[in-house]
């Protein structure tokens, strides 16, 4: 998975991540691991973290009244909303080869790419496909309010599974968060129970209940499993580079179930019949649909990459409170006692780990400075020293 030779990423001097040294040696391997934590504090983490948190931010909450919004003008289609989460994997495409094409990075996109990698990239989005299709699954069949109190127990898995996965240490700042956001999402799942839909069946309820549970469950797993396979990455272009093979294999998988079920069928149905917006709606609907998962997952693997999955988990489970806000301004949906303690909670939990991390970020950094004043002075000592000869006074009389 990893080249025993330099990339010749690792001499682009353009690329704005981290360079990465040879890989033939145990020391060669440390040392790449310690430049990769070092570019998190390095002056190019910071905006690269903006911007990978303003895709999650906008492709999240823009998805979710999206989605909304198809499902409440008569859109049914579990096998349509499973393929939009992933179609648009085209749109990475651009930010992976222009800096390449316009001369701003010397490496070639996909280089590095062994097939190993390939077909891990390839197996994980087969699994985000099976993912996508739990989540449509659950979604069609319950109630918003038993969906979001399902999928927010993800979060605690996530921390479970990333204590055992990648060692991930319990602290007080991610232990108080994650209480925090899965308190607040159990509140706003109580200050939503009355969107229960009319004849919800038991054996319905029970297949969304699964289902759900089961997308909470994968996604939870997902989170670590990511943070780990990243480790081994040496650059941010290959983190999209692997998200776009993922989202094309999700793609293939709801292209062949949509196939094999009738999905392209349901989609015209939909657009020409049954969606009470028009056909032109509908597309335009679908089209900002796909734009938008995109930007969604695009942004979670950023974060994952540039932090961790329990960040990532925390950050999504976060903007459930936004959702909330975005529902009452687009839709003027009720915002009561419960869901106004939720924002509440939801926000403070956020902004202390986000304020937590600022200040870990703080302290890395002055210890990398420490450490590399402390290296300066030494090799200036070592420099400066004169190795006196010694003479040993010769004794006649022996």
């Amino acid at each position: 998975m990893l080249d025993r030779q330099p990339h010749p990423a690792a001499e682009d001097p353009g690329f704005p991540v981290t360079r990465g040294p040879s890989l033939a040696t145990t020391d060669g391997l440390a040392s790449f691991l310690q430049q990769h934590h070092a570019h998190k504090v390095g002056r190019h983490f910071t905006p690269l973290l903006i911007v990978n948190y303003l895709c999650l931010f906008v492709g999240s909450v823009s998805a979710s009244l999206l989605s909304k919004y198809y499902f409440t003008h008569r859109g049914s289609s579990r096998w349509v909303s499973t393929w939009v989460q992933s179609a648009g994997f085209p749109l990475l495409a651009p930010p992976i080869y222009l800096p390449y094409l316009l001369g701003y990075s010397e490496r070639r996109p996909f280089s590095g790419f062994t097939g190993r990698l390939l077909a891990l990239s390839a197996v994980v989005g087969f699994c985000l496909g099976v993912n996508n299709l739990l989540f449509s699954w659950g979604n069609s069949y319950l109630p918003v309010s038993t969906s979001s109190l399902l999928l927010s127990s993800q979060l605690v898995f996530n921390l479970i599974l990333s204590v055992i996965i990648v060692k991930q240490k319990v602290t007080f700042l991610n232990l108080n968060c994650v209480v925090l956001l899965t308190l607040s999402s159990v509140l706003l799942a109580l200050g939503s129970n009355h969107d229960r839909p009319e004849a919800l069946t038991r054996a319905k309820y029970f297949i969304g209940f699964f289902c759900t549970i089961g997308a909470g469950l994968m996604f939870a797993l997902y989170l670590p499993v990511m943070e780990k396979i990243y480790r081994r990455v040496y650059c941010y272009a290959m983190v999209m580079e692997m998200q776009l093979v993922m989202e094309a294999a999700a793609t293939a998988l709801a292209v062949v179930g949509m196939a094999s079920d009738g999905g392209f069928e349901e989609m015209r149905a939909e657009g020409d019949r049954r969606f009470d917006r028009g056909p032109r709606v509908y597309t335009v609907t679908l089209i900002f649909n796909v734009v938008t998962w995109q930007l969604c997952f695009m942004g979670t693997a950023g974060m994952i990459f540039l932090t961790s999955g329990l960040t990532g988990g925390i950050c999504m489970t976060a903007l459930m409170a936004i959702n909330v806000v975005g529902g009452v301004v687009a839709y003027g949906d009720d915002f009561g006692g419960m869901k106004i303690v939720s924002t509440a909670l939801c926000t403070w939990g956020f902004c202390s780990y986000v304020y937590g991390l600022y200040q870990q970020m703080r302290w890395d950094r002055a210890e990398e400075e420490e450490k590399e004043r402390k290296r300066s002075a030494l090799s200036a000592v070592e420099d400066g020293m004169e190795l006196t000869p010694v003479v040993v006074p010769r004794n006649d009389n022996v």
